[in-house]
């Protein structure tokens, strides 16, 4: 696999924002979103965890996405003109953990990682896509080479 690399990804806003998670760290592999406008502390985080092999033999994989929310100002200082420094309202928390046969081949893990994309972008009994189209990716899963796609098919970490 090839040195880490930015990764872009869509937020749920009214007008979307592109966020570019930056590399930030290879163990574990981490990458951070580097907003001007935002502290550090409120940067959307994405890290994932080495392959895992259990007792089993089967394989644990694991991507956790942080997005922060910042406090807002509900005013504009005390009487003396103190104004908090920005912090962290709460942290949403999204982990996707896959556990795969040693059996299992890239085509299985591919499959089943499209299977469950779909489930949550919001496959139902009218739709089996859910809110975004993705029946013509057809083999792009198994061939990706996309970091976090690669993770959970072939068990290759980004490095």
């Amino acid at each position: 696999m090839s040195a880490m690399t930015n990764i872009l990804v869509k937020d749920d806003a009214a007008t979307p924002k592109e966020w570019t998670l930056i590399p930030v760290g290879d163990d574990p592999p981490a990458w951070r979103a580097n907003d001007t406008a935002i502290p550090l502390m409120g940067q959307p985080r994405l890290t994932v965890t080495d392959p895992e092999q259990l007792k089993s033999g089967d394989w644990k994989v694991t991507a956790k996405l942080e997005v922060p929310v910042m406090e807002t100002l509900g005013a504009s200082g005390t009487s003396a003109g103190y104004v908090a420094p920005p912090s962290v309202a709460y942290v949403t928390t999204y982990i996707f953990t896959m556990f795969a046969s040693s059996r299992s081949t890239l085509t299985d893990r591919a499959n089943g990682l499209k299977m469950m994309i779909g489930v949550l972008q919001g496959a139902s009994s009218t739709t089996a896509t859910g809110v975004l189209a993705n029946t013509a990716a057809g083999s792009a899963w198994a061939s990706s080479v996309l970091p976090i796609t690669q993770f959970f098919t072939g068990l290759v970490v980004p490095n």
